[in-house]
């Protein structure tokens, strides 16, 4: 019995001291895109075109016409399916592409992320990101 006891008690301690914190896959990317669709869908076309990977300067114009076709695609989802109601991350893949002198790599990842629509149909779409100057970027 006491063998019994103490085989018990090793096995109890070997299970607390073998769980460990499960390392959390980096999901900065997958925020990131979620945040810049919740910020189209409530009209804030501005910050969502800010979130897309461009040059660091373009005319004035060319983002005007980026925040209008944003504008345009929002009108079109409440028009055809009474708007999104919510926006959910799905799952994420993220990558490292080494440069050919493996001197520098870039940071990509695949983000799904469902729209929740007003008529109850769930729509998925995968936004392409990239890690530039300290932010994730939609491509």
């Amino acid at each position: 019995m006491r063998k019994l006891l103490f085989f018990i008690l090793a096995c109890s301690t070997f299970g607390v001291f073998s769980c460990s914190k499960e390392i959390k896959p980096d999901d900065a990317a997958a925020r990131a895109a979620k945040e810049y669709y919740d910020s189209l869908f409530a009209k804030n076309y501005a910050y969502f075109v800010r979130g897309m990977y461009l040059p660091d300067t373009i005319p004035d114009g060319y983002r005007e016409q980026l925040e209008a076709n944003a504008s345009m695609f929002v009108g079109r989802m409440a028009e055809e399916h009474r708007g999104v109601s919510r926006v959910r991350i799905l799952r994420f893949a993220n990558d490292t592409i080494a440069s050919a002198d493996g001197k520098s790599h870039v940071r990509t990842s695949d983000v799904y992320l469902a729209f929740a629509l007003g008529d109850s149909l769930n729509e998925e779409v995968v936004v392409p990101m990239i890690f530039h100057q300290g932010r994730w970027l939609m491509r």
